[in-house]
């Protein structure tokens, strides 16, 4: 099963989710900022991201165009996280570089959707 980076700030968020993906038997890696999420992201080499877009040290939007203007890490699918629901919010999302955005609170069947959709190489569904 794919290795998936899930950056988020917070615990509550993180743990929960990271339960959630474990269960449906992904490896999951945790960073609590951006600047981790890259470092890790670098080292790691997880098949997918999941973003948090609110983050500290480095929010989610810097944090995805870094990525993916990283020549290693530019072909690592990105999802945003976020609990802002705007389509202003999610054209900022996928203008950074995401490849797809998801809106807070998680819908675990429609996250794992879009993460399914993304390591088949398939197009972004939209929130």
């Amino acid at each position: 099963m794919a290795r998936i980076l899930l950056v988020e700030d917070n615990e509550m968020n993180r743990d929960m989710l990271t339960r959630r993906l474990v269960r449906k038997g992904y490896e999951v890696l945790t960073a609590v900022d951006g600047a981790e999420g890259l470092a890790k992201a670098a080292s790691e080499r997880p098949q997918i991201v999941l973003m948090d877009m609110s983050l500290p040290v480095l929010d989610g939007w810097e944090a995805t165009r870094r990525l993916k203007a990283d020549p290693a890490t530019a072909g690592i699918p990105v999802i945003a996280l976020t609990a802002h629901a705007m389509d202003s919010d999610r054209d900022e999302a996928l203008g950074a570089g995401c490849d797809d955005y998801d809106t807070k609170p998680i819908e675990l069947p429609r996250l794992l959707e879009k993460i399914t959709r993304l390591l088949d190489g398939a197009a972004p569904s939209g929130a």
